[in-house]
């Protein structure tokens, strides 16, 4: 049951306290649809709850922060940011502006794969074409990686890039490509290995900080 509401103030934005008294031992604060809720005992004073609340400040404020970014209707897409509206009468995904418009999540992934799929595919061309040296026809494999941008695969010839690297401006993934071709050359990363990749992305020290970075 809910006997009192209070507000936290955070980033001149208020948020609900919902107090919730119940039969247990424990307090448990948890944030949830822009309001927080404050799990306790029937005997805790309201006292001891804002002694909780200040002493706990900080980590409302980061499941504050977490739930914004679970909330943001927003995507990013090489760099720019784009809002998400959803509609059931909508047929296909329209990009107008920063404005992405789709029926739902299931149709907006559909066509960021296809998106993903023949843009990565569209610049791996281009790099393998533009190398003077000779390394054969790469095969592209896109997937979600944890600790790395992209991989080549001597053996198969598989260049892997990162999923995520959507999320960045084109260069970061047209510099991941220089990368990895490049290993078709120098399978390690010798000084001759940064010179060729230097040759064709000159930058690449600045691009390698902006990826490091975030």
């Amino acid at each position: 049951m809910f006997l009192d509401k209070m507000c936290f103030e955070y980033n001149d934005d208020l948020y609900n306290i919902n107090i919730v008294r119940k039969n247990n031992k424990n307090t448990y604060i948890r944030v949830k649809n822009n309001e927080i809720y404050i799990t306790t005992n029937f005997l805790v004073s309201n006292s001891s709850i804002n002694k909780l609340i200040n002493d706990n400040r900080d980590a409302i404020i980061k499941m504050i922060e977490r739930n914004n970014k679970k909330n943001d209707n927003s995507f990013k897409i090489f760099g720019k940011i784009y809002t998400i509206i959803y509609g059931s009468l909508i047929d296909k995904v329209e990009i107008s502006d920063n404005v992405i418009c789709a029926r739902d999540i299931k149709m907006l992934n559909k066509y960021i794969n296809s998106y993903v799929i023949e843009t990565y595919q569209k610049h791996l061309d281009y790099w393998y074409n533009i190398f003077e040296e000779k390394i054969p026809v790469p095969n592209l494999k896109i997937r979600k990686m944890t600790s790395r941008w992209g991989v080549c695969n001597l053996k198969n010839k598989n260049i892997t890039l990162n999923l995520d690297l959507l999320k960045y401006d084109i260069v970061c993934l047209d510099y991941v490509i220089v990368h990895e071709l490049s290993h078709f050359i120098y399978p390690n990363h010798s000084s001759n290995f940064w010179q060729l990749v230097s040759k064709y992305c000159p930058n690449y020290k600045e691009i390698r900080k902006k990826l490091s970075d975030n």
